[in-house]
């Protein structure tokens, strides 16, 4: 993987070949990348463009990775983006769901308005990686002091769309329509009684300002090897829903639990009785479905029973009427189980519901051939379904939305042991980026050329 600085001097030592002045140079330089990009059609012309801004877009990732900020704090990240987005020249509005970013690209010409989407939020994890740009960034998260690490890659994904909107803009002349630029934050959903994300942006009226026909984004994917890009018409990400079950005890001393109502073993109970709700009761021959449980809290002494047990977990389906049925039968679990042991339970799902990430039909089949244009007709690959959920369904429920994956994990290595996303060990192969430029790029392109 080369670093930033090798690739500064690999870019610099032409300069070396043919003494000049810096500022020649520089000259020089912008008049042979604008010669470069006069025909969109050329794939090498485009290879040249992805060149030029790919050394930019891996200093912007390993800056934006070294200085994560969790959802809806994303200042630092929206003011890099922002002033890039205005060096540029677009039309540029900050501040959309608290710290979202938007740049509008006019071409001038007659064309449709299309939706390019990056998430900016990082995630309360601990990075464990040994990259010598990794995050040491702490902070607040539901009243605990937690790390905070871009684990899932929106690092990339802000960058790479940095990238884009550059060669885009220096493309303008040969374009019709307009690119609107979206830096959203909080895809990993808005702090605890907060909103944000993408529904957010949609209720302040972001499209129905733009108006965008239809949105695309991608996705920095661990379960796909570097030069692979997936892909899934129809259903491809999991609708999500957050839960929350608080087990009523009754506090007493730890050496007499027959004079009180022990939470944490009714807790441990309703927790293994979950895991029967998907294997038991759900038919999943039809679709996949996900119940986990991400914390448990309760007590504060090893000598008390306490009065409480709190859990939170998050719900995986693919369609309302196995989301009914999970959920229903999650509420008689927590409920009964209690119930049975004397106590009481109280079992509720969180406001914000994120839907199904669903690919048009018809514009994933329009755009496919952008997809092999950019990585090669045997590099695009279709998915199973992901049971990842993803706020951009919100987006691409407004209008007919893409949405594909690229894959980050080193060629060689095994997918299935490589470290996962939202792990403190995720990895991002930063080789993998130039490919999710050009594919990103290339997809605006086609879609502007072919026009509504």
């Amino acid at each position: 993987m080369p670093s930033i600085g090798s690739l500064q001097y690999c870019d610099l030592s032409a300069q070396t070949q043919f003494p000049m002045s810096n500022k020649t140079y520089k000259a020089l330089r912008r008049v042979a990348l604008a010669a470069l990009l006069v025909s969109p059609a050329h794939s090498a012309d485009l290879d040249a463009a992805v060149n030029y801004v790919e050394p930019k877009v891996i200093a912007w990732r390993r800056d934006i990775h070294q200085h994560p900020e969790l959802s809806n704090r994303e200042t630092r990240t929206a003011k890099l983006v922002a002033e890039h987005l205005r060096r540029l020249g677009l039309e540029v509005e900050t501040g959309i769901a608290h710290t979202g970013v938007v740049g509008l690209l006019k071409t001038g010409q007659p064309g449709p308005t299309i939706a390019l989407r990056a998430d900016m939020d990082a995630l309360p994890v601990t990075e464990r990686t040994d990259l010598p740009f990794k995050s040491t960034v702490t902070s607040s998260y539901r009243g605990e002091q937690v790390g905070v690490m871009h684990a899932c890659g929106h690092d990339s994904h802000t960058a790479v769309l940095m990238g884009v909107a550059e060669i885009l803009a220096r493309m303008k002349g040969e374009l019709r329509g307009n690119v609107l630029f979206v830096f959203q934050p909080a895809e990993e959903g808005a702090p605890p009684g907060e909103k944000g994300g993408a529904s957010l942006m949609l209720k302040e009226g972001l499209f129905a300002r733009y108006k965008p026909e239809v949105a695309f984004a991608w996705h920095a994917w661990s379960s796909l090897n570097t030069g692979t890009i997936g892909y899934r018409s129809g259903p491809l990400m999991a609708g999500s829903q957050g839960w929350k079950a608080i087990v009523n005890g009754k506090q007493t001393h730890g050496s007499r639990p027959w004079q009180g109502v022990d939470p944490i073993v009714i807790a441990a109970q309703i927790i293994n009785g979950l895991q029967t709700v998907v294997s038991r009761q759900v038919d999943i021959t039809r679709n996949p479905a996900v119940v986990s449980v991400g914390a448990i809290k309760g007590g504060v002494r090893n000598n008390i029973i306490p009065d409480s047990v709190e859990m939170i977990g998050t719900i995986r389906t693919f369609e309302d009427a196995e989301y009914q049925q999970v959920t229903q039968a999650m509420r008689r679990m927590v409920q009964n189980t209690a119930a049975a042991s004397g106590s009481t339970a109280d079992f509720t799902l969180d406001a914000y519901r994120n839907p199904v990430t669903f690919n048009d039909a018809a514009l994933t089949a329009r755009m496919l051939p952008s997809l092999r244009k950019a990585a090669g007709e045997e590099n695009v690959k279709e998915v199973p379904l992901i049971t990842g959920a993803e706020d951009f369904a919100y987006f691409a429920q407004a209008v007919p939305g893409f949405y594909f994956t690229v894959g980050v994990t080193p060629r060689g290595t095994d997918v299935t042991t490589a470290a996962s996303n939202h792990s403190p060990l995720f990895y991002l192969d930063e080789t993998a980026l130039p490919l999710a430029i050009r594919a990103f790029t290339q997809v605006a392109i086609d879609y502007l050329a072919s026009g509504s």
